[in-house]
């Protein structure tokens, strides 16, 4: 599977720092000091009701972690899987009456051309479910084979109690695990499980639903999180640097993961960090396929909204804090384009020089876009009440916007 072009990072006069973000496992804030190539991993969609501004703040977290690395002068290997079989895409795909094949295929062509529009960094590797079954199997013949795993009426099923670090990334209790599980795609309540909260490592094959040939397994298809654990380990090993994505992956989906590799490789922990995106809320409800309360990107660009904006609108909200999607956050996401270029069309204007350190500061101290952009808004300002004599200083303001935040002026 291919992924979407790369947008041009321009290169910044000095270097940035090392990042500061929060560690969903350590409760706290963690330096990250990856080697000369820093490695991410971060979950991919379900391709069905692409893409809606929840989607595009998670990427839009992790687009900034990339680019606070080449900031540094590191390279950076990120990887993103793409969930292309799965319940709810068979689910929709029923609904509608569509192949569910076709439907994926479809969804992930719009994502790719939401993140292009959005200047998202690529990953390198860009990797469905499907195409990863040959990997996957192996693998869960591997953790049946170190007693880590049961057959339960032909489904194999992880036993959570063979890695002694379980919990460890979401710090929840039992009971709220047990209740998340059952909201989030886990069976807590199946008879002849060892533990409720034990996740489905391969599914035995349904009538009427896709199947591929297991091997010992037999016919059938992988569970949710062994995927993402094949696919991660296959590119970037344990011990990886960022493992990322919505709030709502912390459990089950990246407990379990992290579980999986744990006791496949007897290494501890699969990453380094667990860092997670805030939801997205929609008339005071969170934004979600399940609701139909969704806010789609391509939507808005068909509108003619200028992909900078939405990005800005974004930009204006901490990676971890859930925020609600108003005409007012997008109003005002318009304006401040608007100003910003207007500030960088002029022959030239103040020093920018101290502007590009506070960016790189607000960045580098747990992502925080609100305080870079108040930092660009300041420059704005006196380039409109003061200007200036720097003729250098509005192409160094937008190469650095660009560079740190994505957002073409």
């Amino acid at each position: 599977m291919h992924a979407w072009p790369a947008s041009e990072v321009p290169a910044l006069p000095g270097q940035g720092r090392d990042l500061r973000i929060h560690d969903t496992a350590t409760g706290g804030l963690v330096t990250l000091t990856p080697g000369p190539v820093a490695r991410i991993y971060v979950c991919g969609i379900t391709p069905y009701d692409a893409t809606h501004m929840g989607h595009a703040a998670t990427y839009n977290a992790f687009d900034l972690v990339q680019r606070v690395w080449l900031d540094t002068k590191r390279q950076v290997h990120y990887v993103q899987n793409v969930t292309d079989v799965d319940d709810p895409l068979l689910e929709r795909a029923e609904r509608d009456g569509v192949d569910w094949v076709a439907l994926a295929e479809k969804e992930t062509a719009l994502f790719r051309e939401d993140m292009t529009a959005l200047r998202m960094l690529p990953p390198q590797h860009y990797i469905g479910a499907v195409e990863a079954i040959p990997g996957i199997v192996p693998l869960v013949e591997r953790l049946r084979d170190l007693g880590a795993a049961y057959d339960l009426d032909g489904d194999i099923y992880f036993s959570v109690e063979s890695d002694p670090h379980f919990g460890q990334v979401s710090n929840l209790d039992a009971a709220a695990m047990r209740l998340l599980s059952a909201e989030r795609g886990g069976d807590p309540d199946r008879v002849g499980k060892k533990n409720p909260l034990d996740p489905m490592l391969w599914m035995a094959a349904r009538e009427g639903e896709p199947s591929w040939d297991g091997g010992s397994l037999g016919h059938g298809r992988p569970g949710w999180h062994i995927e993402c654990v094949a696919i991660a380990l296959d590119h970037l090993g344990m011990g990886f640097d960022v493992q990322g994505g919505g709030s709502d992956l912390a459990f089950p989906h990246h407990e379990m993961g992290a579980s999986h590799a744990q006791v496949l490789t007897g290494e501890f922990p699969m990453a380094q960090a667990y860092v997670h995106a805030g939801m997205v809320a929609l008339d005071g409800e969170k934004m979600s396929k399940s609701r139909g309360n969704l806010v789609f990107v391509s939507r808005l660009r068909r509108d003619g909204v200028d992909p900078a904006a939405i990005r800005l609108a974004l930009l204006a909200h901490h990676y971890r804090a859930d925020w609600e999607w108003t005409d007012q956050v997008l109003q005002d996401a318009v304006d401040r384009l608007g100003r910003w270029r207007a500030a960088v069309s002029r022959p030239d204007g103040p020093s920018a020089d101290a502007l590009v350190e506070e960016v790189r500061e607000a960045l580098m101290n747990d992502l925080d876009a609100p305080a870079a952009l108040a930092a660009v808004d300041r420059w704005a300002a006196r380039q409109e009440q003061e200007g200036g004599t720097d003729i250098g200083a509005p192409g160094l303001v937008s190469r650095t916007v660009d560079a740190l935040l994505g957002v073409a002026l």
